[in-house]
């Protein structure tokens, strides 16, 4: 399966946590979970205890976001993160926070490189999550596709 991403939010998420180090970033992924396509990205503070190993993402940023999904506006359809002295995949401490319904994940490691994930059950990695595959468009020509 694949996950779609325009490379501007890519690059959006990837400045993010560079900014953020060592720090873990996070933030919102904003689209359409049934096509696996992002179509926007909410960056939120990192308001977790220990936010060099831990992420949380704002309450306030969740709420509004969820709001207006209600009202009309894009799904959340999961978040992003990043891991700044880590890989790009869900640790032990991800699968614990899960919630396996299909949320995406996309994790950037301290290198830059960005993978994409889904939580559910039954996943390979931890039980709990599946790599996905990440299918970077060209936001102005959405049929012009490349491999990320």
């Amino acid at each position: 399966m694949d996950l779609i991403i325009s490379r501007a939010h890519l690059d959006a998420i990837a400045a993010r946590a560079r900014a953020e180090s060592p720090h873990e970033c996070c933030g919102l992924l904003l689209g359409d979970g049934a096509a696996g396509q992002v179509r926007d990205i909410r960056p939120a503070a990192n308001v977790a205890a220990h936010p060099r190993h831990r992420f949380e993402i704002d309450p306030a940023v969740l709420l509004a976001a969820y709001k207006a999904a209600r009202a009309g506006g894009p799904a959340v359809i999961g978040h992003y993160h990043s891991h700044p002295s880590g890989t790009a995949q869900p640790s032990e401490t991800d699968a614990q926070m899960a919630e396996t319904r299909g949320e995406y994940w996309l994790i950037v490691d301290g290198d830059g490189a960005i993978r994409a994930w889904r939580a559910e059950p039954g996943g390979t990695l931890h039980g709990c999550f599946s790599e996905l595959r990440l299918k970077v468009v060209d936001k102005d020509s959405p049929s012009l596709s490349r491999e990320g």
